[in-house]
């Protein structure tokens, strides 16, 4: 068969609809503190209520079972509030990138079926909305005022002095102001919600073939995905916890890991809307988070400004999670050496709500994203021939089963019978798996550089220059050349103070790499593109490139 498998209740857990997850929260943790945005601070019983009046105001304005609404904010506490009234509304959370572009929203409006959605007044954000909004894309558009959010003294700083950063919204349909939705009822109607066939989570991913493709994340997907994260992060205390949550929560990574997570055992959220070096810095040392997930360039981030400043001892850090991309044993040792703090890494995709493996504390494998979580089965398989099976050690396409994985992509049977070989997802990812079952990642399919035939792994020359003390960041690259058809190109940036040339860095990479892995060349920069998640931008370096030539 080709195709998802259903999931249901794996070793005991049965799955629920994702609301319950705050209304489990608010039952256990009422009093205590669930948010922390810049100093605002609201507890479990005031989130609990607040969304419970979102969600009946939804379904005031239309919300139904099935309803796909865009969720386009920042972190803040509105994109906790709304996340949940959306799901308890009986609606489907459609995630948005803030700073996506009018082109990039449109299209992902449309091909969701977005009819309302949710942003802020921010201009940056909210102009773009407008536009389409203008165009009778939209229903109707949730506006929540990001200064209501803040301090009382932040706030009134904010509409005094800030004014050209808010955009001027109309006082007419399609626009609903979050004071009015929530002044109405103050309980939804009950939903009945199947958890292994209702869609909670509509999650736009590139996949592996770059097109944005929404994947359906089940209720069950989710929740299970929660219980998988909580089996394999023991040692956290319930009610005792601080998450920092700077990674955004359109991100399917913060989405289970920082805010489900979180809220599961009762942790404050310690919300940054974007990352500020100094901010960051400053708010480590305040709030004292004892759970820091992050991507590597985070963990990178961190270690050059603790350095800097002098500020190393991190040790109220209990525990750092890694994930959104590989993370290299340079960044982690160079990291957990200036901190005293830990990183635990984990590997996943939007297709698999996200987590498919995580790393075992006190049992980690140098460069493995450890073992499967349970009720999750790895299989490696050969790429050209996806039916094949391949031995443990070999390498090949990882493809996963089990009850965190999509039901599909949204209104794309065709390219969801591709992604699913005989009932397994295949990821786009090459690994393979040791006598353990920990998983070693050598790179996704599609930035594998073919040079004269031989494949080239970038995260492999990546990794070597990490080893060199003078680099801070790496990005490897594919780019034409004209006799082997590919040839490798390697970006970096360096340390503070580290005095390197791209010469110089091509002679120790002679020195430590195969001749079909040397780059055809090496460029220096201040600094390298990334994503809003934190995650080098390949893309943008390959679209430079392809501009230069």
């Amino acid at each position: 068969m080709n195709g998802p498998t259903i999931p249901g209740a794996i070793l005991g857990f049965t799955p629920t609809p994702a609301g319950d997850v705050l209304d489990q929260a608010v039952r256990q943790f009422g009093p205590l503190k669930a948010l922390d945005f810049l100093g605002r601070r609201t507890s479990y019983a005031e989130l609990g209520r607040v969304t419970n009046a979102a969600a009946a105001g939804l379904q005031k304005l239309g919300v139904v079972k099935g309803t796909k609404v865009g969720l386009c904010v920042p972190n803040c506490p509105y994109s906790v509030i709304m996340y949940f009234a959306i799901l308890k509304a009986g609606g489907t959370v459609v995630n948005f990138n803030p700073l996506y572009t009018l082109k990039e929203i449109e299209t992902m409006a449309r091909e969701a079926d977005v009819t309302m959605m949710v942003t802020t007044d921010v201009a940056v954000v909210f102009n773009n909305i407008a536009r389409l909004a203008a165009q009778e894309l939209f229903k109707r558009v949730i506006i929540c005022r990001l200064a209501d959010a803040l301090p009382w003294a932040k706030g009134v700083a904010m509409r005094l002095f800030a004014r050209k950063t808010l955009g001027k919204v109309p006082e007419h349909a399609p626009y609903v102001e979050f004071a009015k939705l929530i002044a109405g009822p103050k309980t939804p109607a009950p939903i009945s919600i199947d958890p292994l066939r209702d869609v909670a989570v509509l999650q736009f991913t590139g996949g592996t073939t770059g097109t944005p493709k929404a994947a359906m994340l089940s209720h069950a997907n989710i929740t299970t995905n929660l219980w998988q994260s909580e089996q394999v992060m023991p040692g956290l205390v319930k009610g005792q916890e601080r998450f920092l949550a700077l990674l955004p929560f359109f991100h399917v990574f913060c989405m289970t890991a920082v805010m489900n997570l979180g809220l599961s055992i009762g942790a404050e959220l310690i919300l940054l809307p974007r990352l500020d070096i100094k901010q960051l810095m400053n708010t480590l040392f305040k709030r004292k988070p004892t759970v820091v997930p992050g991507v590597p360039t985070l963990f990178t981030a961190i270690a050059t400004a603790a350095e800097t400043s002098g500020r190393t001892d991190l040790s109220f850090i209990k525990l750092c999670v890694s994930g959104g991309a590989a993370l290299s044993p340079e960044v982690k040792e160079r990291f957990e050496r200036i901190s005293g703090s830990h990183i635990m890494e984990g590997y996943g995709l939007s297709e698999t709500s996200p987590v498919l493996c995580f790393t075992l504390l006190g049992q980690e494998k140098p460069g493995t994203v450890g073992p499967a979580v349970p009720g999750t089965t790895l299989e490696i398989r050969d790429p050209a021939n996806p039916e094949i099976l391949l031995p443990q050690g070999e390498r090949g396409e990882i493809c996963a089963r089990g009850p965190q994985v999509m039901l599909g992509y949204y209104n794309q049977p065709k390219e969801t019978e591709a992604t699913f070989t005989e009932g397994a997802f295949r990821t786009g990812d090459v690994g393979y798996l040791d006598e353990d079952g920990c998983l070693f990642i050598v790179d996704r399919l599609k930035d594998v550089i073919i040079c004269g035939g031989f494949k080239v792994y970038p995260r492999v020359i990546e990794e070597m220059a990490y080893q060199h003390p003078a680099v801070q960041d790496a990005v490897a690259i594919g780019i034409p050349d004209p006799y082997r058809g590919q040839s490798p190109k390697l970006f970096i940036t360096l340390r503070p103070d580290a005095v390197l040339t791209a010469d110089e860095m091509l002679v120790y990479l002679k020195a430590h790499l195969n001749r079909i892995e040397v780059p055809k060349a090496v460029e220096i920069r201040e600094s390298l593109p990334k994503t809003m998640v934190g995650k080098f931008s390949k893309k943008q370096l390959i679209e430079e490139e392809a501009q230069k030539s």
